[in-house]
């Protein structure tokens, strides 16, 4: 069972031992931004329309957990996403907290981590970088599993003939994140 805490702010429990995990939500000029961070990093940037809808996809995302939205706590983390959304040449520099995926998910998103921005990859070639030349598919769930949009940029990568395919927050945004990183 999750619980949404919001009355709580972070300095008055022990993140730590609670295992809380701290949110919040601010605009972007690709949509709502929510981010969430663990005592080790930023477990998730999600990104959509409806403020609520987030908040569900955090709490199905890390069941179990405490989820306590405070706003001072992620100011900064907010602003450096929505930098790196209007200027993805300065580089993402968040520590991450990678432990909530699989061991062949974590590979696949620390290969995506090595992509530069501007670039884009196939889902095969990604397959084949990572020793798993058969794994188009595999990639391609490990990607849409991603809690961590633009840290984790899965964005980057296309379908084998270069088109645009899935992305976890649409193929809209995607185009968005793409077509940004192409003029740096």
């Amino acid at each position: 069972m999750n619980l949404i805490q919001t009355t709580m702010p972070m300095a008055a429990c022990n993140v730590a031992a609670l295992g809380t995990i701290a949110y919040a939500i601010g605009e972007s000029p690709i949509g709502k931004i929510l981010a969430a961070r663990s005592q080790i990093g930023v477990c998730a940037i999600l990104i959509g329309s409806d403020a609520d809808t987030l908040e569900q996809d955090l709490a199905n995302r890390f069941p179990g957990k405490i989820l306590a939205k405070d706003e001072a706590a992620l100011r900064d983390d907010l602003a450096a996403i929505a930098r790196f959304i209007e200027m993805p040449g300065v580089g993402f520099d968040l520590p991450l907290d990678l432990r909530h995926g699989t061991p062949f998910q974590q590979r696949v998103w620390e290969a995506l981590r090595g992509i530069p921005c501007g670039a884009t990859i196939t889902y095969t070639a990604l397959a084949r970088h990572i020793g798993q030349p058969n794994g188009a598919r595999a990639v391609a769930t490990a990607c849409a599993a991603n809690a961590i949009a633009l840290g984790i940029p899965c964005h980057r990568v296309a379908r084998a003939d270069g088109t645009l395919s899935g992305y976890r927050w649409g193929v809209e945004r995607k185009r968005a994140l793409i077509d940004k990183e192409a003029t740096i």
